[in-house]
Order: C-alpha cells, then sequence, then structure tokens
C-alpha cells in the first residue's frame, strides 16, 4: 500500500514537472520571427497614431524597442515593449539607456497575449496577420474607447477595416481607433 502511494506521488510530480517545464517553454518561444520595423515606418506609425506627450505606447512584440525609444525621445511620451525573447528584452533596455529615455520606457519579458495592456493610449504592432485577428478580442476588450491601434504591414481582418492606411517605404501601415462600447 505505501509503496504505491509512494509510486503514485513519484507519478503526479513527474507529470507536474513536466507540465509546468512545457508550459514555461512553449511560452518561451516567439510566434514571429524579429525583423525590425525600418526607422521611416516607425516614424509614420507614431505620427499616424498622433503621438503625444500624455501618450503611453505599449509595443507588443517590441523587439529592439526602437517604437517606444521614438515615442519616447521624439514626442516625450511614455512607452511599454512587451517582448517574449530575453535578449531582445535587455537589448531594448540598453538601447533606451543609450538614447537616454531608460527613465520614460519599460520593456518587459512577457506573452503579449496575456499582459496587462489596460493602460496604453497607442498600441504598436509588426505581427502576423493571424495573430493579429488573435489579439483583435483582447485590444477590444483591455483597451479604453479612443485608443490608437497602429500596425506595420498586417491588418486585422476583414471584420474590423482600417481607419486609415498609408504607404512607407512600400509597406503597408494601418489605424484603428478602439470604438466606443
Amino acid at each position: 500500500m505505501i509503496a504505491r502511494l509512494t509510486a503514485a506521488l513519484a507519478l503526479a510530480i513527474v507529470v507536474g514537472l513536466v507540465a509546468a517545464t512545457a508550459g514555461r517553454a512553449q511560452s518561451a518561444v516567439p510566434d514571429v520571427v524579429y525583423i525590425p520595423t525600418p526607422q521611416a515606418v516607425v516614424d509614420a506609425m507614431l505620427t499616424v497614431a498622433d503621438v503625444k506627450a500624455t501618450d503611453i505606447v505599449y509595443d507588443l512584440g517590441s523587439g529592439d524597442g526602437r517604437i517606444v525609444i521614438t515615442a519616447a525621445k521624439k514626442y516625450g511620451a511614455r512607452g511599454v515593449g512587451i517582448e517574449i525573447d530575453p535578449a531582445l528584452v535587455k537589448k531594448a533596455a540598453g538601447n533606451a539607456v543609450a538614447a537616454g529615455v531608460s527613465d520614460r520606457v519599460r520593456f518587459v519579458n512577457q506573452n503579449l497575449f496575456t499582459s496587462d495592456i489596460g493602460e496604453a493610449t497607442v498600441v504598436t504592432l509588426y505581427l502576423l496577420q493571424s495573430l493579429n485577428e488573435r489579439l483583435r478580442p483582447k485590444l477590444v476588450r483591455e483597451l479604453k474607447p479612443g485608443t490608437r491601434v497602429v500596425s506595420h504591414v498586417f491588418n486585422m481582418g476583414p471584420e474590423w477595416p482600417p481607419q486609415k492606411t498609408l504607404m512607407v517605404e512600400q509597406s503597408p501601415v494601418f489605424l484603428w481607433t478602439i470604438p466606443d462600447r
């Protein structure tokens, strides 16, 4: 009887450890390959979003941090970069220090689908269309009406057409505003 309980307990511990390890490994795997947004596109995204010093810019999948760093440096906005790759979070933090805006921006190693984004007044994206479409309900649910959402290259699908589309260096940039509920 004790041997069976010991074996069952050992099995439960092993299953729990495997499940916990699998969950951690899965959450750290990026859904997209990191490709930096060209600076001209960054500038256009922030311009079309009408970023001001009072804004809090969230970049979902922030890579090296260039969007929130530019928002802080050029407009005086605050910013948060959410990035799943810890090496990119470290690089972005170093870039913020080098740019002199580390007091206005922060970078967190989190999954953008589970992060709290409710304080954002502007959200920027350079993800895949399928990820934008998966993210759309979270954006509408968590962001305040009037929050601007800007995406580089990929839109939100036919159910949510952009308010504005522009071309920058042969790349489309899309703008939406979170509607009143």
